[in-house]
């Protein structure tokens, strides 16, 4: 949601710099930034605070962050083609050719509603089942992007739905996960799922060059380190995998086409995946 439906990823810097200048401290670069984006929000502040070396405690810093987060979150808008893309896609459920559409969101509940409330004709097009927050209780603890769990809870609400009309399963193989952040990218790529890559311009320059290695969710710079039972996380992900479609857990291969990068969503080649829009 963040930075690829709306322009919240910009917000955030704006709130980010704010409280940076406030104790002389330079604006956040984006060598940082793209640690912390579709990261879950303890994971995020720790890199964020071990950068800045702010002289407050993260409680505070936490504080004056969400003063600012309620002046601008509310003024949120629609990303370049994000409003033709969704009503597109939401428009082939009563085709012959249906797409389901679910969104998975890091951001947790009550963010996610300062930033979207103003926006309801747009974000309506998900069904409220559909839409996975980032302290959805079915996302277990530290299990956030780059792991694949939020993605694979978002198909687990479009098959419940299927299920109940009678309606084949999705397979992750089937499906195609918007992303503009790195850690986003390798949850799809981890998922088992195909991956669209629509990053902040700020952020392709900064990995330029590496872009392939993004799209195959191998760039190796948000793997979790802090597990503190590996065993018993490894017996967890392996039920998981059963449960969820079985698949690897595992990132993809350099250029195996399963990722593909776009500068904006405008003009969205839909017959690249097989999407016929309605006339």
């Amino acid at each position: 949601m963040d930075g690829l439906l709306i322009d919240t990823e910009d917000k955030y810097t704006i709130v980010t710099n704010e409280i940076l200048q406030e104790y002389g401290r330079p604006s956040m670069p984006w060598s940082v930034k793209a640690q912390l984006q579709g990261r879950p929000g303890p994971e995020a502040g720790k890199i964020f605070h071990d950068w800045a070396k702010l002289p407050i405690t993260p409680e505070e810093y936490s504080t004056k962050q969400v003063a600012l987060a309620e002046k601008y979150f509310p003024t949120a808008k629609p990303l370049p083609g994000v409003v033709k893309l969704l009503n597109d896609l939401h428009a082939t459920e009563k085709s012959d050719k249906p797409v389901y559409i679910a969104l998975a969101t890091s951001s947790h509940k009550r963010n996610y509603h300062l930033k979207t409330d103003h926006l309801n004709d747009l974000f309506s097009l998900f069904p409220e089942p559909r839409r996975v927050v980032g302290d959805d209780p079915r996302i277990g603890k530290g299990r956030g992007k780059p792991l694949p769990d939020i993605y694979l809870l978002a198909l687990e609400t479009i098959n419940e739905e299927l299920k109940t009309k009678g309606e084949q399963a999705i397979k992750p193989e089937e499906c195609l996960v918007f992303e503009d952040a790195v850690p986003g990218v390798e949850a799809g790529r981890r998922a088992g799922m195909q991956v669209v890559w629509c990053p902040h311009p700020g952020l392709l320059t900064y990995y330029k060059g590496r872009e392939e290695e993004v799209l195959a969710g191998l760039t190796g710079e948000h793997k979790d380190e802090d597990k503190v039972d590996a065993e018993k996380e490894a017996e967890a992900l392996q039920a998981e995998r059963i449960s969820r479609g079985n698949h690897s857990g595992k990132p993809g291969k350099l250029n195996d086409g399963w990722g593909r990068l776009v500068s904006t969503l405008e003009d969205f080649p839909y017959e690249t995946y097989g999407i016929t829009v309605p006339s």
